[in-house]
């Protein structure tokens, strides 16, 4: 029998009774805004202001505070309530018809009423554009949105999906001005129309400009008069030099794994009045194997890498402890997580059984292989993480393994022309739900451009879990899901990040920024 480890699973908001019926919004937000500005710094980019474009993390920064969705999460919760929304409920047992009923009085920042329309319209211009960098693959069981009155928007989907609620709490569901935004293309102006509670000054290569919406009426308290986001462009050293002269009261991501535990230690002496606030998180980071690839595509030399990953040894010299093992798909923290690459393959490498498997099936010289890397998507340790690994597939003898870097863009196109055998992909979640972590990477037309297909996973885990309205009842299925991934090593898990973010000690608030749901709330944030 095998020991199954399991974790605690993150709390709900308050008052929820499951996905069926999201309570309604009583409590108001307001304008807010009285408290003194701050500066944020970060060298990931934000690549879209247009929520029907941006699928990247700083973009969904933007998002999360210029635009308001139907429902958001609240800090610390796995489940959504309502936002722009005083009521959403499921209107049949079966998950297949979503209302949702708009709060009173609903206005852009420029003024412009807030209405079903609005909503209508945002949806339908989104799955229209489809644009590849986009967030409309989220939405595959969504089949059209109607409006009985100006306050009530009815989503109908296709297929029974528990999990739509989530989906449209997260920055994919935000709502434009159906009067300012183009129907059939994307806004290029770098401007945004939001009803958030912030709105988007300006925006530029250095830095964006964020002030309060007056307009805005939600459940977010603002609690400071403006944020200014500063752009370090992946460059961490001049990051972390801003913030040591208090160019920025806040580094948030990117900054050096090396940098966070000097500052740490910095910190311990309360030398430079620094304090590094830790949260947790779901971001996780998987090597991908491409199956029709002469070499990756052997199931035996899938196993030997997965043998011989070392991820405390790799963890400890690339991200200096600021992450943790992950060894399934659903990370710690997520309903269904369970630890299925551990019980498999073991806790700690194995050169005789990476040998023996390989022998086994016939391999008997060195296997030749390239580790793919892209640092400018999944973090400016990328590089190093990769060669790390290639380096312990070396020290076995059983390797002659390399790593190779190229940008963001030849990368996803070599990808898709199935040009590598082994790759890297980080997964920053949509929404905290076990889905998020499964659908995407084993669901019809998935992200991963492996060529890996499970009847079983696609035809009936998948379906059977988005239906169940009841979260935790579907850890049964996703145990097996992720035993079958385990078995069949489409893809290997590598880590689990924890959030951090460095900010000056008369800050406050952050702590409230960093949880599973990746939204960073610029509201909860003050300083003295």
């Amino acid at each position: 029998m095998t020991l199954r480890k399991r974790w605690p699973v993150l709390a709900v908001a308050a008052g929820l009774t499951g996905a069926f019926v999201t309570g309604c919004g009583s409590d108001q937000g307001g304008s807010g805004g009285t408290g003194k500005p701050l500066i944020v710094g970060m060298s990931d980019d934000v690549l879209a202001t247009d929520p029907a474009s941006g699928y990247d993390p700083g973009s969904w920064l933007l998002f999360n505070n210029v635009f308001q969705s139907l429902l958001s999460f609240p800090n610390g919760a796995t489940e959504p309530v309502p936002e722009a929304a005083k009521s959403c409920t499921f209107a049949d047992s079966r998950s297949m018809t979503y209302r949702c009923t708009l709060r009173d009085g609903l206005k852009f920042s420029n003024g412009d009423a807030l209405t079903s329309t609005d909503v209508k319209f945002s949806f339908d211009r989104m799955m229209r554009i489809n644009d590849p960098a986009g967030p409309a693959v989220m939405f595959p069981t969504l089949d059209r949105v109607d409006t009985p009155d100006k306050s009530t928007v009815v989503f109908s989907l296709k297929v029974p999906d528990a999990t739509f609620p989530s989906k449209i709490a997260s920055g994919a569901g935000s709502i434009v001005d159906h009067r300012v935004y183009p129907a059939d293309k994307l806004r290029t102006d770098g401007k945004a129309v939001g009803s958030g509670p912030y709105t988007l000054q300006s925006f530029g290569k250095k830095q964006a400009v964020f002030g309060i919406n007056s307009q805005y009426e939600g459940t977010a308290k603002v609690r400071n008069s403006g944020i200014t986001l500063d752009f370090f462009h992946g460059g961490q050293s001049k990051l972390k030099q801003a913030l040591l002269k208090g160019d920025v009261d806040i580094a948030y991501r990117g900054l050096a794994a090396k940098d966070i535990a000097d500052i740490q230690q910095d910190a311990a002496s309360d030398s430079k009045g620094i304090d590094v606030i830790e949260g947790s998180s779901a971001e996780v980071q998987h090597l991908v194997f491409n199956l029709n690839d002469p070499v990756a595509g052997k199931l035996s030399v899938r196993k030997a890498i997965t043998y011989l990953l070392d991820r405390n040894a790799l963890i400890d010299k690339v991200y200096q402890n600021t992450a943790t093992p992950l060894y399934s798909i659903i990370p710690a923290g997520i309903v269904g997580h369970n630890t299925a690459y551990f019980d498999t393959y073991g806790p700690r490498p194995d050169r005789d059984k990476a040998k023996q498997v390989l022998r086994e099936n016939g391999v008997t010289g060195k296997v030749k292989l390239t580790l793919w890397s892209t640092p400018s998507r999944y973090g400016p340790a990328t590089d190093e993480e990769l060669q790390t690994i290639a380096d312990q597939l070396n020290a076995s003898g059983l390797f002659d393994a390399d790593m190779k870097s190229v940008g963001f863009d030849q990368y996803q196109r070599d990808i898709n022309s199935g040009k590598y055998g082994v790759y890297v992909k980080g997964w920053v979640p949509d929404y905290p739900d076990p889905d998020n972590f499964t659908q995407p990477f084993f669901g019809t037309g998935n992200v991963l451009g492996n060529h890996y297909e499970n009847g079983t996973i696609t035809r009936d885990i998948i379906p059977a879990t988005a239906a169940s309205g009841d979260r935790t009842a579907t850890t049964r299925d996703y145990d097996k899901l992720q035993d079958i991934v385990a078995d069949e090593l489409p893809i290997l898990p590598v880590w689990q990040a924890k959030q951090y973010a460095v900010v000056h000690g008369s800050v406050y608030g952050v702590e409230n920024c960093l949880d599973p749901s990746t939204v960073f709330r610029f509201w909860e944030l003050s300083k003295d």
